[in-house]
């Protein structure tokens, strides 16, 4: 069975084709070697299913939002409308097939969560597509494309996985959930404003980085060393009995220090340098704090990471760090970092766990959360 997956939730074009062997739909994958995937036999398996990557083509729109400092969603519709033909002409010829004869036999769009115009634009492509194409279409969740790549990156030989902690940070969202099976998902928390991602870029923005924020935050910060500057910020709601998360006041409190700082120490390397690396260590401390705390009350079997800020290599780190220095009894999922960011295999691999819709019946939802 091959899938071909449509991703256009925001600013990112992708558009990969993914082939799955086994005899009923699978409750495991695993993933791979940058192409292909291998899969091992795992307990929870009732039979093997493997699947391999056949092409994975993204194209980016950075170079387009930099000089905005953000993403324009009418912008990133046109851009899209531009690359969705020549992504697929990429994708099909990397995966060896034609437009005409592609022996495909579904495909799979991302309808939500996202930027409203973004989404239409690939859901229309992909009702075209199915059309033409004479197959199914499946409508499903973003963010449930970023736990499973999540999971299915590298996959250990291990024998129980659920239940499973989840935190999904990126641009837009910080969730964390239980997940006690493949679409069964309880949310324990989220942010009650700014994103983990949007933090990032909001405070990148003030210290005059580029965009995206989050690798130039984490560039400049593994450049500091050592903190030249003292700085403190603070760790937003931390310390609370719930699993929410803030992260507005930490951009405040990076606009405060900027602002009271004469000129030239606040462009001084020194100055930016020493404050990336405690925006980023103020995020992760909040981040890693709020998961563990669940993932111990839960009594889970894993922690699953996914989302673009997944990619941050400090965040990984730690987290596997204070796994193992808590002596905590659980396997960590960490996504690929080429596959962390937005791309065609999350909706195909969410799609193998979807049924089908009527095309006329699948629209946009950019508030959809997951249930």
């Amino acid at each position: 069975m091959k899938i071909l997956g449509i991703e256009t939730s925001c600013d990112d074009t992708g558009i990969a084709i993914v082939e799955f062997k086994g005899k009923t739909r699978p409750r495991f994958r695993n993933v791979q070697n940058q192409r292909f995937l291998r899969c091992r036999n795992v307990s929870f398996l009732k039979e093997m299913i493997t699947f391999r990557i056949l092409a994975n083509v993204v194209a980016s729109q950075i170079e387009v939002h930099k000089k905005y400092g953000g993403v324009y969603p009418n912008l990133a519709k046109r851009e899209h409308i531009v690359n969705l033909p020549i992504v697929l002409k990429q994708a099909l010829a990397g995966a060896g097939t034609v437009p005409a004869n592609p022996a495909i036999d579904a495909i799979s769009v991302t309808y939500g969560p996202g930027l409203s115009p973004c989404l239409w634009t690939g859901i229309t492509f992909a009702k075209e597509l199915a059309q033409k194409w004479q197959i199914p279409l499946i409508p499903v969740d973003h963010m449930e494309g970023h736990l499973l790549v999540g999971l299915f990156s590298q996959m250990p030989n291990v024998k129980h996985i659920f239940p499973a902690i989840v935190l999904l940070v990126s641009g837009g969202h910080t969730q964390l959930m239980l997940m006690k099976k493949i679409g069964h998902y309880q949310f324990l928390g989220e942010t009650r404003d700014d994103a983990a991602g949007e933090a990032f870029d909001k405070t990148a923005r003030i210290l005059g980085l580029p965009y995206p924020g989050g690798p130039a935050v984490a560039a400049a910060a593994a450049l500091a060393g050592k903190p030249a500057i003292a700085i403190k910020l603070p760790r937003p709601m931390i310390y609370t009995k719930d699993f929410d998360f803030s992260f507005s006041g930490l951009k405040t409190a990076v606009l405060y220090d900027y602002q009271k700082r004469t000129k030239k120490v606040r462009e001084s390397k020194e100055y930016i340098r020493s404050m990336a690396k405690e925006i980023q260590q103020a995020i992760i401390d909040v981040l890693l704090k709020k998961t563990l705390k669940a993932a111990k009350l839960y009594n889970v079997k894993s922690i699953i990471l996914g989302g673009g800020v997944s990619a941050n290599k400090e965040l990984r780190a730690q987290l596997t760090l204070k796994v193992t220095s808590e002596k905590l009894q659980v396997h960590v999922f960490l996504p690929l970092p080429n596959l962390a960011t937005d791309n065609g295999i999350m909706p195909a691999l969410a799609g193998y766990f979807t049924k089908p819709k009527n095309p006329q019946t699948i629209a946009a939802d950019p508030n959809l959360r997951l249930e």
